[in-house]
């Protein structure tokens, strides 16, 4: 059983296996493990601050700019993206070339259609509402960098 990453999100498990495996032996052990643990009655996240969006909290030394940023990401393009099993993280936003730096989780990290979505749909909402906006990247943890060089496929 080879399980690569597992992502929490506020009402949604991700679970994403090596491609050596198969869902139909992992399915049942997963469900078991996720029941198991919830039946138990433990907290998910012993500590509840880290369990809050501290990326898009507004700061009180947040630009005005960054913090439209924020605000969209929170309120408009994060609950689509959890939609679809995944998470976004603001990582920054550079005022001189105008670029937002943020970084794909869940199942949105290393997919391939990541780009697309990043591109066509946050890129252009941030465009459209903050002018300052120039372009949106994506930054890589080492693991989904080199999943992303190698175009190895994610379920």
């Amino acid at each position: 059983m080879r399980i690569t990453r597992v992502f929490f999100g506020s009402d949604f498990v991700t679970v994403t296996k090596s491609e050596d495996t198969t869902w139909d032996f992992l399915k049942p052990e997963i469900f078991a493990a996720i029941m198991d643990f919830y039946s138990s009655g433990q907290p998910l996240i012993l500590d509840s601050n880290s369990a809050a969006s501290m990326d898009t909290a507004i700061k009180e030394d947040d630009s005005e700019v960054v913090a439209m940023i924020k605000e969209l990401l929170e309120t408009r393009i994060r609950p689509a993206v959890q939609d679809d099993g995944g998470d976004i993280e603001y990582v920054g936003f550079d005022p001189d070339s105008g670029i937002v730096k943020l970084r794909m989780q869940g199942a949105c990290s290393g997919c391939p259609s990541s780009s697309v979505t990043l591109k066509s749909g946050i890129e252009n909402m941030l465009m459209h509402y903050v002018p300052e906006v120039k372009s949106v990247e994506q930054e890589f943890d080492d693991e989904d960098e080199n999943t992303a060089l190698t175009g190895a496929p994610y379920e």
